[in-house]
């Protein structure tokens, strides 16, 4: 893309961007029909391009917005050319890009012409998804299968008509069908408001310009990340967090984080992390690539936006069959808690004492396990 940009359009673009995704999330606030959703605010909005790199999120959920570029990828490795205006997709599986079962996203597809150029995407906690107990966390799973509905890449909407089956299929594997149509409508609704705003900005400033006006609000997040990053002092560092138990055999869990700094690079390796366990304290990856861009987001400047720019100056190193990259079949319900909170505490505490003693926060809830029994 050759176009420029002036300064003064860019930041308007950057602001109408925010503006859409926290509208998309008053939408789902006010027509949601669970409490988990329209009272404990269990959802995130967010636009990504067709690529899914996160043009735009609102400030709701953390741990979900940093795991939907794979998501989206997912769907645009199944479907490929075949998505088209007014289709709507669903997915919720940890092994296609998600974070958890429980957390399951519509995607909108925004077409200017012919031309996908942006997903606008609702992400929100399910009060139930189905599976051997009521709300999806089971402590007694052993594998995906016992913790709740799995929902690949699936096509909802397919050129603006409900495939009633699909939907009915779904309702009717859940133990709240009223409340879930009601939520997915409020999903779905919350995620047209955002395909109609976009819409509109492409309408105003025209395709070249908007995507233009999107690369330099990358960039410029991308700059601002470095800086910061920039003022640390280069160096290996190690942090360790611990997990108590995982409800079956293993005990002392730990995530380990070996962080590298150099210039305005970071460099965070999670390979010497416990074997994956049991129970459903393992991560998928997507979750736990969330959880370290979330550790970053806590330590850089606060004002600066959190999109796909923010994020370019770290690199994740991980191993499939760790407790934060768990191999199918694992149970992997209560990640979104633990274990991203220990894969930040561990990031955090890499970082803390000698790099940025200023920013980093000591993180809670160590014992939510103890709560399930297990």
């Amino acid at each position: 893309m050759g176009e420029r940009v002036d300064p003064i359009t860019v930041s308007v673009i950057q602001h109408r961007l925010h503006a859409i995704v926290e509208e998309m999330g008053e939408a789902m606030l006010r027509t949601s029909y669970s409490q988990i959703l329209n009272s404990s605010r269990d959802f995130s909005t967010a636009i990504c391009d067709p690529d899914g790199r996160l043009v735009a999120q609102a400030e709701h959920v953390p741990i979900h917005v940093g795991a939907l570029p794979w998501a989206v990828q997912s769907v645009r490795k199944f479907f490929g050319d075949r998505v088209r205006r007014g289709d709507v997709y669903l997915l919720n599986d940890p092994y296609h890009g998600n974070n958890h079962l429980p957390d399951l996203t519509a995607f909108v597809p925004v077409f200017a012409a012919q031309q996908l150029v942006f997903w606008s995407i609702n992400r929100s906690h399910q009060s139930d998804i189905g599976g051997a107990t009521h709300g999806g966390y089971n402590p007694g799973a052993t594998e995906i299968w016992q913790e709740g509905l799995r929902i690949p890449p699936l096509l909802l909407y397919e050129a603006g008509e409900v495939r009633e089956d699909v939907l009915h299929l779904i309702a009717t594997n859940l133990r709240h069908p009223r409340d879930f149509r009601g939520d997915l409508a409020a999903m779905i609704g919350s995620a047209r408001v955002g395909e109609r705003r976009l819409l509109a900005l492409l309408a105003e400033y025209g395709v070249e310009t908007t995507l233009a006006g999107v690369e330099a609000v990358l960039d410029g997040a991308e700059r601002q990340t470095r800086a910061c990053i920039a003022t640390w002092k280069d160096g290996i560092y190690r942090g360790e967090a611990v997990l108590d138990d995982d409800g079956h055999r293993y005990q002392d869990i730990h995530v380990r984080a070996t962080v590298t700094k150099r210039g305005s690079d970071l460099t965070v390796d999670l390979s010497d992390s416990h074997h994956q366990v049991v129970g459903f304290v393992n991560s998928s990856y997507a979750n736990m690539r969330s959880a370290v861009a979330m550790a970053l987001a806590y330590l850089i400047d606060p004002h600066t936006p959190k999109n796909d720019g923010t994020f370019r100056p770290l690199t994740v190193i991980a191993r499939e069959g760790t407790v934060v990259w768990a191999a199918a079949p694992a149970p992997v319900t209560l990640c979104t808690n633990h274990c991203a909170q220990e894969i930040g505490e561990a990031v955090i505490k890499a970082l803390a004492h000698t790099t940025v003693p200023s920013r980093a926060i000591t993180l809670s809830g160590r014992n939510v396990p103890s709560f399930f029994g297990v």
